[in-house]
């Protein structure tokens, strides 16, 4: 089966919701399985994690490979996967599908590779507000660690050594209650909150930046306000998904959000960032690697999102974003390259199977 055609039966899953994601593991699962790869799975919140296994079972050198089946939700007709050229457009198809399907087609082709063994995780909640019992978190809790784990989130083929560290805050904002048809007799606390998010987007954290980074994001996500049509609201929640840089300290931050006359942070969501070292050997193999199957030159960046390779990181494992091409994830237009999939399942296993030779001629280094 072809990157297209894995990546099309994927996406018809809509795994925005619970049950679709169990149905789409089934599926995952049951293809490992008809190709003789040995399948483990593990829950977490009712909600599948899936392990697979190929390569060299008694290997000292073992490489990670990392996705997601859930998507955010779509508009009516993205879980119908369309070709125009070469984008296959769909909910999922760039992030991170089409990059699943691949790694799967990989690890299938991995099953006799010596000197290395592959694990694949596949987790159901990557998208998940959840703080605390991520599928990631416990895919290492239960042993999956190695020597270099691959995210496959959407990259459009260079190597994510960076991710920005997510501060999601909950902001109340108090005003004072009158008749809407007295407005001026009141004061309204959503009209407030928007002036507190925009005194948030002047503090002096919101203007720092880095070698990979110019800027953090700070995104107004929801706004929650009123209960009454012909009332002046008195009370508005904001909630604020600020993503900082690496080198910023998330509780610096608070402390400035905190400053805002008039904000009071009700609740808080926190993951750390990512900061790998991108003269690693494993970086350079895979950048090594990806040159050969995509005409753009290869390169560490530093990626806006959050990441689940946080996970491994805290765990001692090296982890980088790496996946194909395409644009829109999130968006009303997703698409992914379906040249860029082959590109990407050739650059995994071109990268596994020379992985230990490279090593060896690195001096043995595996850090």
């Amino acid at each position: 089966m072809d990157e297209r055609a894995l990546t099309e039966q994927l996406i018809a899953f809509d795994t925005s919701e619970p049950e679709g994601i169990r149905r789409a593991a089934g599926f995952v699962r049951g293809w490992l399985e008809s190709r003789e790869i040995e399948v483990r799975e593990h829950t977490i919140r009712d909600l599948p994690v899936l392990v697979a296994d190929a390569g060299d079972p008694d290997a000292e050198l073992t490489v990670l490979l990392h996705g997601h089946l859930d998507v955010v939700p779509g508009r009516e007709g993205q879980f119908t996967p369309r070709v125009e050229g070469d984008r296959l457009y769909g909910r999922g198809a760039y992030d991170m599908k089409g990059g699943l399907a691949a790694l799967m087609l990989a690890v299938a082709d991995l099953q006799g590779a010596r000197g290395v063994r592959v694990r694949l995780g596949i987790v159901p909640d990557e998208e998940s507000e959840e703080e605390d019992q991520r599928g990631c978190d416990l895919l290492v809790q239960n042993g999956f660690v190695g020597d270099f784990a691959i995210t496959g989130e959407p990259t459009d083929m260079l190597v994510g050594v960076a991710a920005k560290g997510v501060l999601a805050m909950r902001i109340l904002v108090r005003g004072r209650a009158a008749h809407g048809a007295t407005p001026w007799l009141g004061e309204n606390a959503i009209l407030r909150a928007f002036s507190v998010f925009r005194e948030l987007e002047s503090l002096p954290f919101a203007s720092e930046s880095s070698a990979l980074y110019d800027r953090p994001s700070i995104n107004l996500g929801r706004i929650l306000g009123g209960d009454a049509l012909n009332k002046v609201p008195d009370v508005c929640a904001i909630d604020v998904d600020v993503r900082y840089l690496p080198e910023q300290d998330p509780e610096a931050i608070l402390e400035q959000v905190k400053g805002i006359r008039g904000a009071e942070v009700v609740a808080t969501f926190q993951r750390a960032p990512v900061l790998i070292d991108p003269d690693s050997p494993f970086v350079r193999a895979l950048c090594d690697a990806a040159s050969a199957h995509h005409t753009r030159g290869v390169t560490s960046v530093g990626r806006d999102g959050a990441s689940d390779a946080v996970s491994f990181v805290r765990a001692g494992v090296p982890a980088v974003e790496f996946g194909p091409v395409g644009a829109g994830h999130h968006g009303p237009d997703e698409w992914v390259s379906v040249s860029s999939l082959g590109a990407y399942r050739r650059t995994i296993t071109d990268f596994v199977t020379t992985l230990p030779e490279r090593l060896a001629s690195d001096g043995g280094e595996a850090t």
